[in-house]
């Protein structure tokens, strides 16, 4: 017997649409040839309405786990000054180490700085969220392989906190760098202060800020309907990049290294699905 067909509407706009089965959509994706037999699936996997129980319990279990793990993986604290101080030597010969003026320069206008940090400790998880909870709402064909890109993101990047252990730029020996929340005491870090001690502190590469960010902001300028929107997503990860070089939490490299994860994450994604998130049908069938 054949899988049945789930008859789906799409909108009108043409990233809303599934390119080439839009008129004959199936939850498994084939389409007719030519000669009108069924061509091969588009997809290896059918798209489906996700449960929204199943996705809050699956979030906060992937969360933990992750943060379990980080915070688990040896504070390898000597090899982490060691490393801090080859990315440095390293950025000093690419040409692009200006972290130290940039973090200096901000530091003196106290209620930039300030911004800078609760951005840090707030948005980083708010905005992610955020954009979760849209795609799940307004665009769950979406969801599930959107979703696979930052899990599978974010767990890629434990392999780099195990590998290779990094301090940020406020913890490196000497004092070059200005840790930003400890000498302006401001509350909510993990990073610093009383709460230092809840999370792993050289788990700095890659920088999850710059991979979730990037994702956010892909998201928000691939999907998003007004203008304006798609422009604040698109410029969210550069605010992102400024902050956590101007609060020392991060150095240029790290960023560079959230980037590569979150590559790793659309191709996973895309070998999962058969497509890339973004092209594929904006609503789904509702789960069996």
């Amino acid at each position: 017997m054949g899988a049945p067909t789930t008859r789906t509407t799409y909108a009108s706009r043409p990233n809303d649409a599934d390119p080439g089965t839009a008129d004959k959509g199936t939850a498994g994706g084939e389409v007719a040839d030519d000669t009108g037999r069924p061509a091969a699936p588009k997809r290896l996997r059918a798209v489906r309405r996700p449960s929204i129980w199943f996705e809050s319990v699956l979030i906060a279990v992937f969360y933990g786990v992750y943060s379990l793990i980080r915070n688990a993986v040896p504070e390898q604290r000597v090899q982490a000054l060691d490393n801090a101080d080859w990315v440095w030597r390293a950025e000093h010969f690419l040409g692009i180490a200006v972290e130290a003026s940039i973090n200096h320069a901000v530091n003196s206008v106290t209620w930039l700085i300030l911004s800078m940090n609760y951005y840090y400790a707030t948005l980083h998880f708010v905005v992610t969220i955020g954009v979760l909870v849209w795609l799940y709402r307004r665009h769950p064909g979406r969801y599930a392989a959107t979703r696979l890109v930052i899990f599978a993101t974010t767990g890629i990047a434990l392999l780099g906190y195990y590998l290779f252990p990094l301090a940020p730029p406020r913890l490196m020996r000497g004092d070059s760098f200005i840790d930003t929340v400890q000498v302006h005491q401001t509350w909510g870090s993990m990073a610093s202060g009383n709460l230092a001690d809840m999370s792993n502190q050289y788990a700095a590469m890659p920088s999850m800020h710059i991979g979730w960010s990037v994702w956010c902001g892909l998201t928000i300028a691939a999907l998003a309907g007004p203008l304006w929107v798609r422009v604040l997503g698109a410029l969210y990860p550069v605010v992102t990049l400024i902050v956590i070089v101007c609060t020392a939490n991060h150095f240029w490299l790290d960023a560079v290294g959230g980037v590569i994860c979150l590559g790793f994450g659309f191709a996973l994604s895309y070998g999962w699905y058969g497509r890339l998130a973004y092209r594929l049908p904006k609503l789904a069938a509702a789960p069996a």
